[in-house]
C-alpha cells in the first residue's frame, strides 16, 4: 500500500525469533489529523481524569464544566509532575566532611588540573616560535601576557564565576543548557513538545529592573523558534569542541613531555618522539577503564609532586638568573610587546592561550568533584605553582635568548633533569585524562538529553554517580589522538589546533553563562555587560589569532569538530522528527471506545509493558500489536522512559501513572523519569517491582480522591459491560494454560473471583458496620478487587513489548533530507545501543514490533 508517496512497514519479533511483516496501512486503524486527535484525546482524558470514575490529573483548564467542583485548585497535572521533581536538586557532595573534602581536593589534581598543570611544557615554546625573542622586553611582554591570561581565564572566569553556574554540581555546556531549559521553555529536544513540557520553574522575585529584564528575555526565547534553534546549535558546537579537545589534549601533552628526551639525549629525533608518544597514549587509554576515583587517587601524589617541582624550579631560576621578571606583573609590558612585534605578536596570542588550556576541564569535570574542592585546590596550589613556573622560565630566558625550542627542560637544573623528565611524562599522561573524563561527562549529558546516540556507559564508582567510563568513546579518542600525533608531529602546529578547540568551548561557555546571568541569576546589567565584553572580546581576539594559522595542519581539528557537530545535529533532528511523527499517528480515543474493553481481541492474563516515547495518547504501534498478536495482556502499561532536565530523580518519585481508557480497560500510562545524571542499573525484576508498587500507590490515591469527590449519584456504576463469548486455550507468560470460556478468561476469573470489568455493582457489600455508607463500601470493594487483579496479573508474568519506530524520507522529499534520514540517521540508529539493554530483559519475555514512518 502507498500512503502519500510512501508506505509504512511493520515487523514483529518474539522470543522464538519469528518474523512477520505486513503493511501498516492495510489495517483497521484510521488515523486522525494531529489537531483533531489531540482535541479528542485531551477532551477524553480531561473528562476521565476529572471524574470519580477514572482519573486524578488534568491537563487543561478549558474543560472546567466537565469537572466536579473541588475545594481548591490543583496543580498536580501529569505534565507538571513529570518535570517538577521535588528534592532532586541536591548535590551529592554537599554533606561530605572535612576529611572527605581534603581527599576530593587531592583527587582533583589527578583528574581536573593535569591539563593546565602541564601547560608550562609548551606555552613559551609555541609563543616564541611565532614571535622570536629579540631582547629582554620581549620576554617580559610575553610573560606578562601569560600571567594575565592565567589570571583572567582560569581564575576569574572559571574558578570565580563559571563554576557557580553548575546544574546541581554538574558542569559543561549541556548542564548549562539544561539549567536554561528549566527556567524557560526553550528546549527543542525530542520528547519535550508542548504536550509534555508544561512547566517553567522560573521563580518570580520581588519586582525589580533585573526581574523585568529577565522576564522579557524569557518571553523572547520562548516565542522565537530561531533563537531556540540558535541556542541548541551553540550547545552542540560547544560539545563538539569539548570532544575535539579530548582528542588533541592527550596528543599535545604527551608529545611535549616526551620531547624533553631531545634535550637530555642529543641522538633522539622527532620520529622516535612520535613512536614513544603513541606507545604512551595506548597505555593511557587502556588504564582509563579503572575509574576516576581509583586513578585520581593513585595519580594525585604524582601531580602533587609535579606542581611542587614547578614551584621549586621557578624559585631556583628566579634566584639563579634574573628576578627582574617580576616586573611583568605590570600590564604595560603587554602594550610594549605588541608595539614591537605587531603582526608576530598577534600570532603569538595563539601560543599564549595554551597556558589556560584545561580551564574548561575544571567546569566539565565538575560532576566528579565539588565546587569548593576545585576552587581550593586551584587557589592554594595550582595557581601559585604555575605562576612560579612561568616566572622561572622567563628568568632563564633573560640570559638565554636563543634557547626557545624546549624552554622548560632547558631551564631545569642539570642534577634534577632526569627526575623532572620522569615526573613530567607521568604528569603528561595524567593530564591527558582531564579532557577525556570531561568528554565522558559531556557525552553522558548529551545522550540523556537526546543529542547523541545511546552508548554503553560504565559507572566506575558506587558512591558517586558522575564518575563514568564510556568504552566506545575511549577507544575512539585513542585512535584519533594517534592520528593527530602522526599527522601533526610539530609541537607548534599541534598547539594551534589545541587553541582552536579550547577557544571554541570557551566562547560557547561565555554565551551560555551570560544567559544564565540574565535569566536565572538576574544580576545587574552592568556586571553582565562587563562579563560578556571582557571575556568574549578577549576570546574573539585569541580566536582570530589561531584561525590565522589554520592552514598549517590544525584544520584537522576543525574538520573533526564539524563532523561531531553534524552527528549530534542529525541525531537530534531525526529523533525529533520521529517523535513528532509518532504524535501525529497516535490512535484516537474514539477508536479505543469503539473496540471496547477487550480491544477487539483476546485479553490474556499477565502484564504487558509497551515501551514507547509518547507521554500522551495511545501510540500507533499498539494497533500493530493488536492486529499481529493473537491476544494481548489483561493489563497494558504504556511505559515512557523520559529524561527530565534535572540531574537526579529520587527513586520514590521515579514513576508517574495515569489511566488511558475507562477503568475496565486496565490500560495505564507510566512515565519513568530519570535525570541526565541518573544511573539506570536496575535489573528488570527490580524495575517491575518498583513499577507495580508505584501503580498500586496510584490506584489507592485515586480511590481516596474518588471518595472525596463522590456526590453519591452512583455514576461509577455505569462502567459495567457485557463480555463476549470466546472459547480458546491460551498460554500465559509464566507457562500456565488457561481455558477461555464465557466470560473472557473464565478460569482466570474463577481463580481470582475478579471480573474483567471493574463495575462497582459486581459484588455484594458485607454489612460489617451498620453506619457504613454503601457507596464507600462499594468503592473499597472495587479498590481491593483492582489491586487483587494487578497482583494476579503480575503473578501470570510480565512481558516487554518494544515498539521500534524507524523513519524514511518520502520519495518527493529533498535530496538532502533523503540523505540525512535514509542513510546518516539510519546508520546511527542501527549502531546505537538499544534502551532495553539497560534492563537485561530475558529474550523469552521480549516481543518487538517495528514500524517505518514516511516523513
Amino acid at each position: 500500500m502507498a500512503e502519500e508517496g510512501g508506505s509504512e512497514g511493520q515487523r514483529t519479533e518474539n522470543g522464538g525469533g519469528r518474523l512477520s511483516s505486513m503493511d501498516s496501512v492495510e489495517s483497521r486503524w484510521v488515523f486522525q489529523d494531529e489537531d483533531d486527535d489531540d482535541d479528542v484525546e485531551d477532551e477524553y482524558e480531561d473528562d476521565e481524569d476529572s471524574t470519580p470514575r477514572v482519573g486524578l490529573d488534568s491537563d487543561d483548564d478549558d474543560n472546567a464544566e466537565q469537572r466536579l467542583i473541588r475545594t481548591g485548585p490543583r496543580i498536580d497535572s501529569f505534565d507538571v509532575e513529570a518535570l517538577e521533581v521535588p528534592g532532586a536538586h541536591r548535590n551529592e557532595y554537599e554533606d561530605v566532611n572535612m576529611g572527605r573534602r581534603i581527599i576530593l581536593a587531592f583527587q582533583t589534581l589527578g583528574v581536573v588540573f593535569g591539563d593546565v598543570g602541564t601547560s608550562p611544557l609548551y606555552t613559551f615554546s609555541v609563543m616564541f616560535s611565532k614571535a622570536p625573542v629579540n631582547g629582554k622586553e620581549d620576554v617580559l611582554g610575553a610573560l606578562s601576557l601569560v600571567l594575565y591570561t592565567l589570571i583572567f581565564f582560569p581564575l576569574v572566569k572559571y574558578v570565580l564565576i563559571v563554576l557557580w553556574a553548575n546544574d546541581d554540581g554538574e558542569g559543561g555546556t549541556f548542564a548549562l543548557y539544561s539549567l536554561i531549559c528549566r527556567h524557560a521553555k526553550v528546549s527543542l529536544l525530542p520528547n519535550q513538545l508542548p504536550s509534555d513540557a508544561r512547566i517553567s520553574s522560573f521563580r518570580l522575585k520581588v519586582p525589580s529592573p533585573e526581574l523585568e529584564r529577565s522576564l522579557k528575555i524569557k518571553e523572547r526565547l520562548e516565542t522565537s523558534l530561531t533563537l531556540k534553534k540558535l541556542l541548541l546549535v551553540l550547545v552542540l558546537a560547544g560539545t563538539s569542541m569539548v570532544i575535539a579537545d579530548g582528542v588533541v589534549t592527550p596528543a599535545m601533552s604527551v608529545v611535549s613531555a616526551v620531547g624533553g628526551l631531545k634535550v637530555g639525549v642529543s641522538a633522539v629525533e622527532q620520529d622516535q618522539v612520535v613512536m614513544i608518544s603513541v606507545a604512551f597514549l595506548v597505555i593511557l587509554f587502556s588504564l582509563q577503564r579503572y575509574g576516576t576515583s581509583k586513578v585520581g587517587l593513585a595519580v594525585g601524589p604524582a601531580l602533587f609532586i609535579w606542581f611542587c617541582s614547578l614551584g621549586a624550579i621557578g624559585i631556583y631560576n628566579l634566584v639563579a638568573y634574573d628576578s627582574s621578571v617580576l616586573k611583568a606583573f605590570n600590564p604595560v609590558h603587554i602594550y610594549l610587546f605588541f608595539k614591537r612585534n605587531t603582526t608576530k605578536g598577534w600570532y603569538a596570542l595563539g601560543g599564549c592561550l595554551l597556558c589556560a588550556t584545561g580551564s574548561e576541564a575544571m567546569f566539565a569535570d565538575l560532576c566528579y568533584f565539588s565546587v569548593r574542592s576545585v576552587q581550593l585546590t586551584f587557589l592554594f596550589l595550582v595557581l601559585p605553582c604555575l605562576l612560579l613556573g612561568y616566572l622561572g622560565q622567563a628568568a632563564y630566558l633573560m640570559d638565554n635568548y636563543n634557547d626557545t625550542t624546549e624552554i622548560f627542560f632547558s631551564s631545569v637544573p642539570g642534577g634534577a633533569f632526569w627526575p623532572v623528565l620522569l615526573i613530567a611524562n607521568i604528569a603528561a599522561l595524567i593530564a591527558s585524562r582531564a579532557m577525556t573524563t570531561a568528554t565522558f561527562s559531556c557525552i553522558k549529558q548529551s545522550t540523556a538529553l537526546g543529542c547523541f546516540p545511546r552508548l554503553k556507559i560504565i559507572h566506575t564508582s558506587r558512591k558517586f554517580m558522575g564518575q563514568i567510563y564510556i568504552p566506545v568513546i575511549n577507544w575512539f579518542l585513542l585512535v584519533f589522538s594517534v592520528v593527530v600525533v602522526c599527522c601533526i608531529s610539530g609541537i607548534n602546529e599541534m598547539g594551534n589546533a589545541y587553541g582552536i578547540a579550547e577557544l571554541g568551548v570557551m566562547m560557547m561557555t561565555t554565551i551560555l553563562v551570560t544567559l544564565v546571568m540574565l535569566l536565572i541569576w538576574q544580576i545587574n546589567i552592568i556586571i553582565v555587560l562587563s562579563f560578556v565584553v571582557i571575556f568574549l572580546g578577549m576570546e574573539l581576539v585569541f580566536f582570530s589569532s589561531v584561525l590565522g594559522s589554520v592552514g598549517d595542519g590544525s584544520w584537522i581539528i576543525l574538520v573533526f569538530a564539524i563532523v561531531l557537530f553534524l552527528i549530534m545535529y542529525i541525531w537530534n533532528y531525526g529523533s525529533k522528527l520521529k517523535y513528532e511523527t509518532e504524535v501525529k499517528k497516535k490512535l484516537s480515543m474514539d477508536l479505543m471506545r469503539e473496540l471496547g474493553c477487550n480491544l477487539g481481541t483476546i485479553r490474556a492474563p499477565g502484564i504487558g509493558l509497551l515501551y514507547n516515547e509518547l507521554v500522551k495518547g495511545v501510540p500507533a504501534i499498539f494497533g500493530h500489536f493488536l492486529t499481529t498478536l493473537p491476544a494481548v495482556h489483561s493489563m497494558i502499561i504504556f511505559v515512557c522512559i523520559k529524561y527530565v532536565p534535572v540531574p537526579v530523580v529520587p527513586q520514590s518519585e521515579r514513576f508517574l501513572f495515569r489511566r488511558v481508557c475507562p477503568k475496565n480497560y486496565h490500560i495505564f500510562r507510566c512515565i519513568a523519569r530519570y535525570g541526565y545524571k541518573d544511573v539506570r542499573k536496575e535489573s528488570h525484576q527490580t524495575f517491575e517491582q518498583l513499577l507495580i508498587e508505584s501503580l498500586e500507590k496510584f490506584i489507592r490515591r485515586e480511590a481516596q480522591e474518588r471518595s472525596l469527590e463522590s456526590d453519591g449519584d452512583g455514576d461509577e456504576d455505569s462502567d459495567l459491560e457485557d463480555e463476549q463469548s470466546i472459547s480458546r486455550v491460551l498460554v500465559a507468560p509464566n507457562g500456565s494454560v488457561y481455558s477461555l470460556g464465557v466470560p473472557l478468561l473464565d478460569e482466570f476469573i474463577k481463580n481470582t473471583s475478579q471480573p474483567i470489568s471493574e463495575a462497582s455493582t459486581s459484588g455484594e457489600v458485607k454489612p460489617q458496620e451498620p453506619p457504613m455508607d454503601p457507596i464507600m463500601s462499594d468503592q473499597e470493594d472495587s479498590l481491593e478487587k483492582e489491586l487483587s487483579f494487578i497482583r494476579k496479573a503480575k503473578e501470570s508474568g510480565v512481558v516487554y513489548l518494544l515498539g521500534h519506530g524507524d523513519i524514511r524520507a518520502r520519495k518527493e522529499s529533498w535530496f538532502i533530507k533523503k540523505l540525512v534520514i535514509n542513510y546518516f540517521y539510519a546508520f546511527l540508529r542501527k549502531n546505537c545501543r538499544r534502551g532495553v539493554a539497560n534492563l537485561s530483559v530475558p529474550h523469552s519475555q521480549l516481543i518487538q514490533v517495528g514500524m517505518t514512518y514516511m516523513v
